[in-house]
């Protein structure tokens, strides 16, 4: 094992130095070396195996009765799996999904799985801005946790009649905006939480503030613009959780799951990969620990997770830190559309 780290240290080396001298040009290539030796490692199906041994049975021991869970794009894969186990623990569910066939489906078969029947669907598309804050006025119940799990991964590039680029509007505005729509209401709970599922892959990124919805980047390419929404969210978790101190954030990467989305959005990935991605069980797993166990909830509000420990934001030597100017840039372009949107008119 220590022949193989030593190996591995020495075929990076030359990339590290050149990237000293060529940051612009070589930052990538490195980026993305280093993320994938890391996702071998950790992200895998393997991966999990390995961190499970450190998992402590008694902390996913709950008793979700009472408590309310909404869960955007639940019809599928990991937010399915997060459903079926919230039901499974008597906990009311919420599916919000933009299909109301596939998330009728899911509902009954998550009610015939566990017996529980409050599990109940609302249709929305979260890259709509208007019908995210009409559906969140809407929403007169009782919420405890909140989960964006709801994304996309769009290779070509399409824009509304607003101007949004859909990976963005749906990865990050609508994020934004369904939870700072819903605040008041989760800050009525006793114990409220927002868990968004992000990404690893935001690793190989930095926040763009001058770009967000990627409009300059040529050419056009999914899996990066899908990285950059990532890293917004994590930042916008960050600074949610220093904003609302009552209510507990956090964001986590699931791995490299076998999920509907993955097979569709990267087919090449998924064949090359599928002997070794997670279930969407596994990839679930600390999402559900973020949202309902006591001790996710002791841990400090804001910060990014996976498989159940939080870990740094940032690949070392990656020049991937934004400045808090830049950082304060982008949440002000989205508090800007939270103005826009959020109208009576």
């Amino acid at each position: 094992m220590l022949r193989n780290k030593k190996t591995i240290l020495w075929l990076l080396l030359p990339i590290l130095f050149a990237s000293f001298a060529y940051r612009d040009q070589t930052m990538s290539i490195y980026r993305r070396t280093v993320w994938f030796i890391k996702g071998m490692r950790e992200y895998t199906k393997s991966g999990y195996e390995a961190a499970a041994k450190n998992f402590k049975e008694e902390d996913l021991k709950v008793d979700c009765s009472g408590k309310s869970y909404m869960i955007t794009g639940s019809n599928s894969g990991i937010g399915k799996s997060m459903a079926l186990e919230v039901a499974k623990r008597g906990g009311t569910v919420h599916l919000v999904c933009r299909n109301k066939t596939a998330a009728q489906e899911a509902c009954d078969e998550i009610k015939t799985s566990t017996g529980n029947n409050n599990v109940h669907v609302h249709v929305l598309d979260v890259s709509k801005p208007r019908d995210v804050i009409n559906f969140a006025r809407s929403f007169n119940e009782n919420l405890d946790v909140l989960v964006n799990n709801a994304g996309c991964m769009v290779h070509t590039r399409e824009v509304d009649a607003d101007g949004l680029e859909r990976n963005f509007a749906t990865n990050v505005l609508g994020t934004f905006l369904l939870t700072k729509a819903l605040l008041t209401r989760l800050e009525q709970s006793s114990d409220p939480r927002v868990v968004t599922v992000s990404s690893g892959g935001m690793l190989n990124l930095k926040l763009d503030p001058e770009d967000p919805q990627c409009a300059k980047m040529n050419p056009f390419e999914g899996t990066m613009v899908y990285s950059q929404n990532k890293r917004g969210q994590v930042v916008m978790t960050e600074h949610l959780a220093r904003a609302h101190p009552a209510v507990h954030f956090s964001s986590m990467h699931p791995g490299w799951a076998d999920t509907p989305a993955v097979r569709t959005s990267m087919p090449s990935f998924h064949n090359a990969m599928k002997n070794k991605l997670r279930s969407p069980e596994q990839g679930a797993d600390t999402a559900v620990w973020l949202a309902i166990s006591p001790a996710a909830r002791k841990q400090p509000s804001g910060l990014f997770f996976q498989d159940r420990v939080a870990v740094s934001t940032h690949l070392p030597l990656a020049w991937t830190k934004s400045t808090p100017e830049e950082e304060k840039a982008f949440m002000q372009t989205l508090d800007d559309f939270w103005h826009k949107f959020n109208r009576s008119d």
